[in-house]
């Protein structure tokens, strides 16, 4: 059972992650921090979290271990080995990568750290760095029942659309379905803005005249003025998204799924990236169609 005396270590402060653990300090929950670059944990720092000098420390610190970087490799970097959170983490911890990760390695997770007597849940998030901020993340969860019930509290600090979609891996194979979604959607968003501008329509006031009907969508609504403005800032990179959307690529091969949206989006996406766009939002799709 969670209190406020369970401490909880963060490994990851990006823009998503600095906005979680913010959120669960100023909940009352003990902060642990690591991440490899110290100096994108001062503001949390200067609330009050702990800084821990490595994954291990974190680790044998810490009651719930949340885990939200970059890529896979990633993951698998700071889970495994002598020096990862599974081989440091106290028995009957929980851990919780909540980056956007391959299923199979969510799956491999879950079975070391079942071996090690610790409990373990993928629960990748949906709602960029403005959910992130207001703790209103959708949070897919796979896992065992009893960790999430347990953990749910918690996940309630983050965000709001919470469900456990089933056994270990399901959080990830629902967070490539969301992935897919936006995809496509973002293509669309794009291509209408640029249809109205054509047309000689005002474009923000056709955004604000559709965002409330069939084709409302937080990339129609939220990052469609944010393209309007000019503004590119990463409420998420498109390197990440490009990474979502090769594991989503890769994992729709698996189960002989065509995914021809998936593919053009993945290609447009990368075209950006190589003329020097990795570090944008992905709404400088936009960028691509002007």
């Amino acid at each position: 059972m969670l209190t406020k005396d369970t401490t909880i270590g963060f490994v990851g402060t990006g823009v998503m992650g600095k906005s979680m653990a913010r959120n669960l300090h100023q909940a009352g929950y003990t902060i642990n921090i690591y991440t490899r670059t110290k100096e994108k944990a001062k503001e949390l720092l200067e609330l009050g979290a702990a800084w821990k000098s490595s994954v291990a420390e974190l680790a044998s610190s810490s009651d719930v271990i949340i885990t939200m970087v970059g890529y896979p490799v990633d993951v698998d970097e700071v889970y495994f080995g002598e020096n990862g959170i599974l081989e440091n983490a106290k028995a009957d911890s929980f851990v919780i990568d909540m980056t956007t990760s391959k299923p199979s390695l969510a799956k491999t997770i879950y079975q070391k750290a079942k071996e090690l007597d610790i409990h373990a849940l993928d629960a990748p998030v949906s709602g960029g760095d403005v959910g992130a901020r207001n703790g209103k993340l959708s949070i897919m969860v796979g896992g065992n029942k009893e960790a999430f019930s347990t953990l749910l509290p918690l996940f309630e600090v983050i965000g709001e659309n919470i469900m456990l979609q089933g056994e270990a891996g399901s959080g990830q194979y629902t967070k490539m379905v969301n992935q897919i979604t936006i995809a496509t959607t973002m293509i669309g968003v794009c291509e209408a803005i640029v249809y109205a501008k054509k047309a000689g329509l005002d474009p923000e006031r056709v955004l604000e005249n559709i965002s409330s009907g069939a084709a409302g969508s937080f990339s129609l609504s939220v990052l469609g003025p944010r393209m309007l403005a000019g503004d590119f800032a990463p409420g998420f990179y498109i390197k990440h998204f490009i990474k979502d959307m090769t594991i989503a690529l890769e994992s729709a091969e698996e189960l002989g799924l065509e995914t021809p949206g998936l593919s053009l989006s993945l290609k447009l996406y990368k075209e950006l990236a190589e003329n020097g766009e990795e570090d944008s939002g992905t709404q400088a799709l936009i960028k691509w169609f002007e």
